[in-house]
């Protein structure tokens, strides 16, 4: 059974792109949202077993709302962000099981998703690093 996921991008564009790719790979899409707050609402509605969170957002940002989720239910995070700055990734370690940057999406995203969806950390030593030392 294809993991259940839920993307919140406030970009409509991203939105539809993570789709295709997430479509193309079995994925099952059960949900998406535009901001934190929505993302909240439709995890307790929909249930599923990832969340595909942004960081930037406008409202309630990405982490704000990981950190809510994770009080509320077992459902695993992944962030999909621009950022690569080193306190960005590993501030967001705490409150989430991945991280994947937007520019490399195509690579990561798939790979990093079914490791987390086996429940094996999303934070990759290679790409944990790699982010770090470009930024």
């Amino acid at each position: 059974m294809a993991a259940r996921i839920l993307i919140v991008d406030d970009n409509s564009a991203a939105r539809t792109a993570i789709r295709s790719l997430l479509d193309l790979n079995s994925f099952h899409v059960c949900g998406e949202a535009k901001d934190g707050q929505e993302a909240i609402e439709k995890v307790s509605e929909l249930k599923p077993d990832i969340v595909l969170l942004d960081i930037n957002m406008p409202g309630m940002n990405g982490v704000t709302a990981a950190s809510r989720i994770r009080k509320m239910h077992r459902t695993k995070i992944v962030f999909l962000t621009i950022h690569k700055l080193p306190g960005t990734v590993l501030a967001t370690r705490h409150c989430s099981d991945g991280f994947v940057s937007k520019s490399a999406a195509a690579t990561e995203l798939i790979p990093t998703l079914i490791r987390v969806a086996r429940s094996v950390d999303g934070f990759t030593r290679r790409t944990t690093s790699r982010h770090i030392s470009t930024s």
